[in-house]
């Protein structure tokens, strides 16, 4: 990554990092709203329990293979690109955690040394 110097990284323009990741259930949700289908309608069609497809629309649960390649199914949206919106995601959030944060610092300063 190029650094600037007195410029944080994660302002530069094309390296934008959201403050608070976005779900790709939170996308798929204004979706769904925005085709006019409920989500009861939606669960059944995917063959899915309410609570869960509402837990995932929620970002309480992961949009996985299976539920991505559901989505695409009944919606037409790319499994693939779920699927990266759910990676970026996971990784926004572990690089957010500070007691990970700290020990993948650690862990860098002593592969550095061995190196």
């Amino acid at each position: 990554m190029v650094t600037i110097e007195g410029v944080d990284p994660h302002m530069i323009a094309n390296n934008l990092t959201p403050y608070e990741p976005t779900h790709p259930g939170e996308i798929l949700k204004e979706e769904i709203e925005s085709r006019g289908i409920s989500q009861r309608k939606l669960a059944a069609q995917m063959g899915v329990a309410y609570s869960v497809l509402n837990e995932v629309l929620n970002a309480k649960r992961p949009v996985t293979a299976e539920y991505a390649l559901l989505f695409e199914a009944v919606l037409g949206i790319e499994a693939e690109m779920s699927i990266k919106m759910q990676a970026r995601y996971n990784l926004q959030v572990a690089k957010q955690n500070k007691p990970f944060a700290d020990r993948l610092a650690q862990i860098r300063k002593v592969a550095a040394t061995v190196l």
